[in-house]
């Protein structure tokens, strides 16, 4: 049961035939007495003629899986089987960072119908979101007090990483196609992978040029490559405590699976084979022997309920995993920090039992630096220290990545997503993944 502010003012009325009476000569406390138990009868009639919410069923309508960021419309149907028709209040028990309403949903359901009501989210996390139950309160027609229920309805939501970064895949697989020669601009397949046979045209590189198929066919025949397909791309994600730090306007967690995913999605595309481990000292997900269409939904959904701890990486079971992957030599990209020396050690130790037998990139998301103020005070004095010792010793940890035999490269947490794949597209033009 509940009152309403109805109830509180109806109270409140009572002062004044208690002053009326009482200076008539009868005594006001019996005066207030008799109002505040007329009130409570009024309350008590009201509370027997609101609906029995517990012939109030509930069903949901949540779809299982979307985007962290956007809108997602859900729903909560309310089937009134009871013989009075309902009219009061629901709120839906998400968890703060599903982005619920704020203010109660107001109901109107007649007897034997049901009414949908919609509950807008905006999820503001990844991961599993869940509601346990929903609350109803069911007001009566002197709208003073009403009844009030939990009804037990749970729902799960799975919140995946945004794919911001898909904005760039485009124009990447533009570049693919012109490596593969498949568009109509005067650019020739590249690639280390013999593909064809077809006659010279005026432009072309001669050194392409067969000369056996030329005397056996009586013309001029050009050899065309192709890139290089069904190599293997394995992508590994840092999960340990470097992994929470903030870095744009997320954590660095964040910024590896924007790369991750456009990463896969192009090499996918391109007929490479893509493996994904997250580890720190446990895997936190994984996704292999994955390929086509299926790779991209695969990867949201591993990467989904993944969030950063706070434990150092055990880099030896990590480079493990890997091998693990796969037993072929393979293009390894490493998505983790080069922003501290100290950190970096055990990583450094263990990068070249990886290099010796892939080649490896190392990508980093940093913090954008603030645009240096003409009239500085002495914060930003300070601050402008701290970024250029940030910068002094990241340039070191990346010089001791490629005297491991690593290529480093390091990026904003917008720029490391085309950063990377740019990198991939070149390597795989040059034939050297």
């Amino acid at each position: 049961m509940f009152v309403t502010g109805r109830f509180a003012f109806a109270v409140g009325i009572g002062v004044v035939p208690t002053v009326l009476l009482g200076s008539a000569g009868l005594s006001p406390w019996l005066v207030a007495a008799a109002w505040m138990l007329l009130c409570l009868v009024a309350v008590g009639v009201d509370v027997a003629a609101a609906a029995d919410l517990r012939r109030i069923a509930v069903e949901r309508r949540v779809p299982a899986r979307a985007l962290r960021g956007e809108r997602v419309p859900t729903a909560v149907v309310l089937c009134n089987d009871g013989a009075r028709r309902l009219r009061g209040l629901l709120r839906d028990a998400w968890q703060p960072t599903a982005g619920a309403p704020a203010a109660r949903v107001r109901v109107d359901v007649p007897a034997g119908e049901r009414r949908a009501v919609d509950v807008p989210l905006r999820p503001r996390r990844r991961g599993e979101l869940r509601s346990a139950f929903v609350v109803l309160r069911g007001a009566g027609p002197l709208g003073l007090a009403g009844r009030q229920r939990r009804i037990d309805s749970p729902a799960a939501l799975r919140v995946l990483p945004p794919f911001r970064a898909r904005r760039h895949l485009p124009s990447r697989l533009v570049r693919l196609r012109e490596l593969d020669g498949n568009t109509s601009v005067q650019v020739r397949g590249q690639g280390t992978e013999f593909d064809s046979l077809r006659e010279y045209v005026r432009g072309d590189d001669v050194r392409s040029i067969d000369w056996r198929a030329t005397a056996r066919a009586g013309t001029t025949m050009l050899r065309t490559w192709r890139p290089e397909r069904d190599r293997h791309v394995v992508i590994l994600v840092d999960t340990g405590r470097t992994a929470a730090a903030r870095v744009g306007d997320g954590v660095r967690l964040d910024a590896a699976m924007e790369a991750a995913l456009l990463l896969g999605a192009l090499a996918t595309r391109a007929g490479d084979h893509v493996h994904l481990v997250m580890f720190d000292r446990v895997v936190r997900a994984r996704v292999t022997r994955v390929d086509g269409a299926a790779l991209l939904p695969a990867l949201v959904d591993a990467m989904a309920p993944v969030e950063p701890q706070l434990i150092d990486t055990d880099w030896d079971a990590a480079f493990a995993q890997v091998r693990l992957l796969t037993t072929r030599p393979a293009l390894v990209v490493v998505l983790t920090a080069q922003d501290a020396v100290a950190s970096a050690r055990a990583f450094l130790g263990s990068l070249p039992a990886l290099t010796a037998r892939s080649r490896v990139l190392v990508g980093t998301a940093t913090d954008d630096r603030d645009a240096p103020v003409a009239r500085r005070a002495a914060e930003d004095v300070y601050r402008e220290a701290a970024y250029e010792r940030a910068a002094r010793e990241a340039e070191e940890v990346s010089a001791a990545v490629r005297r491991a035999g690593a290529e480093a490269l390091t990026a904003s947490a917008e720029d490391l997503p085309p950063a990377i794949a740019d990198r991939y597209l070149a390597l795989k033009a040059a034939g050297r993944l």
